[in-house]
């Protein structure tokens, strides 16, 4: 059984010339790796990047601090790593974190592009509609 959504799709695309029907194909969901590679795109692409290479490093110290931490006796040196370690690891997060909510926020225009369109083409379709 079809939902809802499925049939209006169908509706929609019943209704679009050739072009307007591949620009709301090229509007459906993306797949996880899609939506990670689509961080990498657009005008923010250098932050993306820049990011993606500070947490690259942050990420280097971590294991580095975890390393010292295993090799070391002494408790207040331990201390001192494992607090080095757990502040990179947080780094790691947040910068991950970034990551994940550009990925949401792509989704989000995605969507939003959808509906404008889904509204022009309504639009188109009531005015030939009354013009007839």
């Amino acid at each position: 059984m079809k939902n809802q959504k499925e049939e209006i799709d169908e509706l929609i695309s019943k209704t679009l010339s050739k072009e307007e029907a591949e620009f709301y194909n090229e509007l459906e969901e993306q797949s996880l790796v899609q939506m990670m590679l689509g961080v990498y795109q657009g005008r923010l692409k250098w932050i993306a990047i820049l990011t993606a290479v500070i947490m690259l490093i942050v990420f280097g110290l971590a294991v580095y601090c975890l390393i010292r931490f295993l090799e070391t006796e002494d408790v207040k040196e331990m201390i001192q790593w494992g607090a080095g370690m757990f502040g990179a690891m947080m780094a790691t997060g947040f910068l991950k974190l970034f990551h994940w909510l550009q990925m949401d926020k792509n989704a989000l225009i995605r969507e939003i592009k959808k509906v404008e369109f889904q509204l022009s083409v309504l639009s188109s379709n009531l005015e030939k509609s009354r013009s007839k």
